[in-house]
């Protein structure tokens, strides 16, 4: 029997400008019944506010109730920068909750040394930093982190203009590659660019979406057993 696999989105990057998570999860999990439930101001909210608030998170939370009552038998968070909220939504849901970085900040932890962290979105580097802190905490890895944010280049993405939110990460990550043995790309919405960036910079380049839809698809077999 398929499984019902609910999205969590906030924004609608992937759901109507990148179809990567439902293109992998076609590719990877193809019986799967996706559902899409989407905040799509919650992002501008923590953005606004600089930091996740109780009503934030409350927010997620009820994102993630409304997938369980939909029926969903796992839920996959497709933001980073919530990805504190999503904590607290998992511990208010009994339906699996998965976060799509969670894979790639393992791999960060166990990989890299100076580890640099690259985003278009000033709210995921401290998550994405801290959870990959988190996992090097946990493996008892001594890493060191630097972040660099790609400023402006997510809203000329959403505007519909990818050349220019292409050569603008493609120009900071080459700076970034000086200072560091590998980069992290905090938000899926950079995925594209993971090969031409790893090309560019000679650095292993880690992107969430291919690496946590596979993580996705080992949880939805597990429940099938």
């Amino acid at each position: 029997m398929s499984k019902k696999i609910a999205i969590l989105h906030t924004s609608f990057v992937f759901v109507s400008v990148e179809p990567v998570i439902n293109n992998l999860i076609a590719e990877l999990i193809p019986d799967a019944e996706v559902m899409h439930f989407v905040d799509s101001d919650v992002l501008a909210t923590v953005q606004r506010e600089n930091g996740i608030s109780r009503k934030s998170e409350e927010r997620m939370t009820h994102l993630a109730q409304a997938a369980e009552a939909a029926g969903a038998d796992i839920i996959f968070s497709a933001c980073s920068s919530l990805g504190p909220a999503l904590d607290v939504a998992a511990r208010n849901v009994h339906t699996p909750v998965i976060k799509i970085d969670e894979a790639m900040a393992l791999r960060a932890a166990s990989d890299g040394t100076r580890i640099g962290v690259l985003a278009t979105v000033p709210t995921t580097l401290g998550p994405t930093s801290d959870l990959i802190q988190a996992k090097a905490n946990e493996l008892g890895r001594s890493v060191t982190i630097e972040q660099r944010l790609c400023e402006g280049a997510f809203s000329v993405l959403m505007s519909g203009d990818r050349e220019k939110h292409d050569s603008m990460i493609i120009e900071q990550a080459t700076d970034l590659a000086g200072n560091v043995d590998l980069i992290v790309l905090a938000q899926a919405s950079m995925n594209r660019l993971a090969p031409v960036l790893q090309e560019k910079t000679n650095l292993t380049v880690l992107s969430s979406p291919r690496m946590g839809v596979d993580y996705l698809a080992q949880r939805v077999a597990e429940l099938a057993v």
